[in-house]
C-alpha cells in the first residue's frame, strides 16, 4: 500500500511529503488524516526537530476533499446528517486541531494547486511560499458545500475577511501572484526552486533556540484568542523558563563576542 505521507529528516527540520499524486493529494482519507496526526506527534516528542515542511508530491499540492468520495456517499461523506457530522468531527477536522498544536513552526511549500480543503492545509501552517504555478481556492461552494475543516477561521486571519468572503463566496481559484499581493504566501519561487526556498526559510528559523521557539509559537498561538493580560501573564512564565537556559547564555554569549551561536537545545 502506498504510504500517503512521506516523512524524510534533513537536519534540524522535517519534510512531510503528500504522496497520492494520481489523486492530487487528498486529505480526507482517514489514513491520511491518520498519518497527518503521527507526524506531528512524533515532533512533538522529539526536542530535537526544529521546523516541518509540508509540500505535495506531483504537480499538485492538495486537492483537498475527494470528490469521487463525495459523488458515491464513501467514507466520511457517506450516511446519515448526524454520521455525517461524526464523520468530519472524527475525520478531516483532526488535521487542522494537529496543526494547531503542533509545537515546532511548520512551512508551507505550495507546489501546486491548493484547493478547497487543500487551500485550508496551506493555511493551517505557520508560514506559506509558493511555486508560480501555485493556485489556491476556497472552493467549497463549487461542489455545493461550506468549509468544513476550519477555513472559515483560518482564511480571514491570513488575508482579512473581505478578501476571505471573496474567495469563499465566488469559489474562484487565485494565483501566486495574486497570493503573494494578499499576504497569503510570503515568497513566491519558480517551481524547482521551492523547497530550496523552503529549507532555506527552514534553516533561517532552526538557527534559533528551539526550546524558545516552541514557546514563541506557543504565545504566537494564545495570542489569537486571549486577552492581553493573560497573555502577558503566560509571557512573563515563558520568559523566566527561557532566562535560564544553556541557550540563552550562550545567544548572550555570541552576540557580545561577535561569533555565531551553537545552541544545544538546553
Amino acid at each position: 500500500m502506498t504510504e500517503l505521507l512521506l516523512t524524510e529528516r534533513r537536519g534540524d527540520a522535517v519534510v512531510w511529503t503528500l504522496n497520492n499524486p494520481e489523486s492530487r493529494n487528498p486529505i480526507s482519507d482517514i489514513e491520511t488524516v491518520e498519518a497527518i496526526e503521527d507526524a506531528v506527534s512524533d515532533v512533538n516528542r522529539d526536542p530535537s526537530v526544529r521546523v516541518a515542511i509540508l509540500t505535495g508530491a506531483g504537480s499538485a499540492f492538495s486537492s483537498g476533499g475527494n470528490v469521487k468520495h463525495m459523488r458515491d456517499k464513501e467514507g466520511m461523506f457517506g450516511g446519515s446528517p448526524a454520521e455525517l457530522r461524526q464523520g468530519y468531527r472524527h475525520g478531516i477536522q483532526r488535521i487542522p486541531k494537529a496543526l494547531y498544536h503542533c509545537e515546532i513552526p511548520t512551512i508551507a511549500a505550495v507546489n501546486g494547486a491548493a484547493i478547497g480543503a487543500g487551500c485550508d492545509l496551506a493555511l493551517m501552517c505557520d508560514l506559506r511560499i509558493a511555486s508560480t504555478t501555485a493556485t489556491f481556492a476556497e472552493s467549497f461552494v463549487k461542489v455545493g458545500i461550506i468549509p468544513g475543516d476550519g477555513g472559515a477561521w483560518l482564511l480571514p486571519r491570513a488575508i482579512g475577511m473581505a478578501r476571505a468572503s471573496e474567495m469563499a463566496f465566488t469559489g474562484e481559484a487565485i494565483g501566486a501572484a495574486t497570493a503573494l499581493e494578499w499576504g497569503l504566501v510570503s515568497q513566491v519561487v519558480e517551481p524547482g526552486d521551492l523547497l530550496g526556498a523552503a529549507h532555506a526559510l527552514a534553516d533561517r528559523v532552526a538557527a534559533n533556540p528551539p526550546q524558545v521557539l516552541r514557546m514563541t509559537k506557543k504565545l504566537l498561538r494564545e495570542g489569537q484568542h486571549q486577552s492581553l493580560e493573560s497573555l502577558l501573564e503566560l509571557s512573563a512564565a515563558y520568559q523566566a523558563v527561557a532566562h535560564t537556559t544553556a541557550d540563552h547564555a550562550e545567544a548572550v554569549d555570541a552576540m557580545l563576542s561577535r561569533r555565531d551561536p551553537r545552541f544545544s537545545g538546553r
